[in-house]
């Protein structure tokens, strides 16, 4: 059984944690830490994570980005490997993680979606083939009408996995509104909608001649997110001290 204390509790993620913890007989949320006490939860909650006097295996963090810094030094003190799913971290707080990896297991990923992690992969072992082959490469990715950035930070993760595959010899392309010429060949082009109530969709696009390869995640729920954060939980629970990513889940290493 892995003990968990989630970071971030009362939050949208923090809730759906929850509720596929308690369906998981592998796993038992121990406690929460969230600095709102709106809602009742069946484990305690405290208001920071310096208050836990649970122990755990592992803690998974769907907080805010100014609560990681005693997140990490939490979790360095008490030698707790952390699943780190907050975003919008700034540099100092990356370089904090990198040195806390040393002391303590971390695992962080830019989506903790399994699918789109194995997607990441595949596009590793695709790309350098396609490339060669003289197929022009694009993603599409498609949110809700709420979301402020773009592209995406997962669209950017799926073009950094190809052309890391392919040297770094890539240009990454946002508007061609400006252009009258035929599309360059090392050029990855990266197109965003936004509107409704979309999740998360990512279409990458492999078009050759008389031929096209798409490669597609959909997301119908941000419980694919917190699905993947607890199989990742269960796997760093008991690792050494390191640096993890999604890969690492998915190989099992």
């Amino acid at each position: 059984m892995v003990k968990i204390v989630i970071h971030g509790c009362n939050g949208r993620m923090g809730q759906f944690i929850s509720k596929i913890a308690a369906a998981d007989s592998e796993v038992e949320i121990v406690a929460g830490v969230d600095i709102s006490d709106h809602i009742s939860n069946p484990y305690p909650v405290y208001s920071s994570i310096e208050k836990c006097e649970e122990q755990a295996d592992v803690v998974i963090d769907f907080a805010s980005a100014k609560a990681v810094d005693g997140l990490l030094a939490f979790c360095k003190e008490k030698k707790v490997p952390c699943v780190l799913c907050t975003t919008g971290l700034n540099e100092a707080q990356l370089q904090m993680v990198q040195e806390t990896s040393r002391e303590v297991a971390l695992l962080k990923s830019a989506n903790m979606s399994l699918g789109i992690n194995l997607l990441l992969k595949l596009l590793r072992e695709a790309a350098p083939v396609l490339a060669a082959a003289g197929f022009d490469m694009e993603i599409v990715e498609k949110h809700h009408s709420q979301k402020l950035d773009a592209p995406s930070g997962t669209a950017l993760a799926l073009a950094d996995s190809i052309n890391g595959a392919l040297g770094n010899a890539y240009e990454y392309v946002y508007d061609r509104s400006d252009r009258r010429q035929t599309r360059p060949a090392k050029e990855i082009g990266i197109s965003a909608v936004r509107g409704g109530t979309i999740v998360g969709d990512h279409d990458v696009i492999f078009a050759g001649t008389d031929e096209v390869i798409t490669l597609s995640h959909r997301a119908y729920s941000r419980e694919v997110f917190a699905k993947g954060a607890v199989q990742a939980a269960k796997f760093l629970a008991g690792k050494p001290a390191g640096y993890y990513g999604m890969d690492d889940v998915i190989e099992g290493k």
